[in-house]
């Protein structure tokens, strides 16, 4: 870095922009930063050096020199308004180093200092704001004690001032984590509350986007895939019109409730539409898999898709818990219908049947006899399957008991006609 200045002016920041290489181009911008000129000219020219630098720090994965670049324009914050400095820290720098994959720790470090820094300057804007950031990074982290404690004590700030956009983006953040921990009943109250919030001001696409995307998994979990796929289709023309890559994970969920409902031949049709093409990838071919899996009722289809999509199935925390149901369901179906017509049959013979090991089916048929599924035992010794006839219900203690229940109403109403005639 040169130790001479350059003038604030547009003339240095064209300068920067025809630099040749990156690195040349970020030694000038910081060079038009080391002018000391405090005129509103050269500080409107500087807050565009910083924007720009920030973007060429980012695309050069150079995140430590980010992290420097925010202590080292702490002077420069004292000469702009605090709004500005909240813009230039949040939507520049912040927002900059989270473009660099692998740097969740350096995010999370860099926002507990900022949240310091403007608690010592009582820069309550940008702490807030800060702090909210700071809570979905802990959460990404996993760090979710660390993230509700966080924020229960911004919420009650939040409210107190009456913020109504930043409190829909903390009660959705709320929700989130909550149903991170899986507590439904409090993740659909703070969602309830993000709502109510945002009914009452214009909130941006990405963000009314992102509260439809949370209300679609929270109406799956409950099993609601038809509510849930509405939600998830609203999100998903918000994300889409955005080019947010949200949008992916919305088509993703779609297809997904629409296998749950068993309405797999529908995704087909909703992959080949012109929006859908736009999104071929691995997600949506393992939801096609999956799709293909079901309407063949083919558990050995399935366990393949499982094992060529892992990443997207698997370690997809929303579609791996409503796949292990859906899996459960299907693979008792097809035990159900291949033990029908045998009274006794080989546990060996069932799993050649159904193409699966035969201790995972063993295991499955024990599972169903003590759910009550089907009336029967297991035979270890003999390694079989011993399947008893439904015992008939006998229909005469049922009316017997409709019988005694409608005397006893009788009784207690010559009973009470009795007890008006005598008084």
């Amino acid at each position: 870095m040169s130790s001479s200045y350059l003038p604030a002016t547009t003339d240095s920041l064209a300068q920067a922009s025809e630099a040749t290489t990156p690195s040349e181009a970020i030694s000038i911008l910081y060079r038009i930063l080391e002018n000391p000129s405090s005129s509103s000219e050269a500080l409107r020219i500087k807050e565009q050096a910083i924007f720009n630098l920030s973007d060429l720090l980012s695309q050069e994965k150079r995140a430590e020199d980010l992290q420097k670049l925010l202590v080292q324009l702490r002077p420069f914050f004292s000469l702009i308004p605090k709004a500005k400095t909240a813009k230039i820290v949040n939507k520049g720098i912040v927002d900059a180093v989270a473009k660099i994959p692998g740097t969740s720790d350096l995010q999370i470090t860099l926002c507990k200092d900022i949240v310091q820094w403007a608690r010592s300057e009582k820069r309550t804007f940008l702490r807030q704001r800060v702090e909210a950031k700071l809570a979905a990074l802990l959460m990404e982290s996993k760090e979710y004690s660390e993230a509700l404690t966080l924020l229960s004590g911004l919420i009650k700030e939040v409210r107190r001032l009456d913020d109504k956009l930043l409190l829909v983006e903390i009660d959705l953040l709320e929700s989130q984590l909550h149903f991170s921990l899986r507590n439904l009943p409090k993740a659909k109250a703070a969602l309830t509350a993000a709502r109510t919030a945002a009914n009452a001001i214009y909130v941006p696409p990405a963000q009314q986007g992102a509260i439809d995307l949370q209300s679609g998994i929270l109406h799956a979990e409950e099993k609601d895939y038809k509510t849930a796929y509405s939600y998830f289709y609203e999100a998903f023309e918000a994300f889409n019109a955005l080019e947010n890559p949200q949008a992916l994970y919305s088509l993703k969920y779609m297809l997904l409730c629409k296998i749950m409902v068993s309405q797999a031949d529908d995704v087909a049709g909703i992959i080949s539409t012109k929006v859908g093409l736009n999104y071929q990838g691995p997600e949506v071919d393992a939801m096609k898999a999956v799709a293909d899996a079901h309407s063949k009722r083919s558990l050995k289809l399935f366990e393949i898709a499982l094992r060529n999509f892992k990443a997207q199935l698997d370690e997809d925390p929303i579609v791996h818990r409503h796949l292990s149901s859906l899996y459960d369901t299907l693979m008792e179906q097809n035990l159900c219908r291949l033990i029908e017509p045998f009274s006794r049959v080989e546990i060996a013979h069932i799993a050649e049947l159904i193409e699966l090991p035969a201790d995972h089916v063993e295991k499955k048929l024990s599972q169903m006899i003590l759910d009550k599924k089907f009336a029967g035992t297991l035979d270890q010794g003999a390694g079989c399957l011993v399947i008893f006839e439904d015992p008939k219900q006998d229909a005469i203690y049922p009316a017997t008991l409709e019988t005694i229940s409608n005397m006893g109403k009788v009784v207690d109403s010559l009973f009470v006609r009795s007890s008006k005639i005598v008084a």
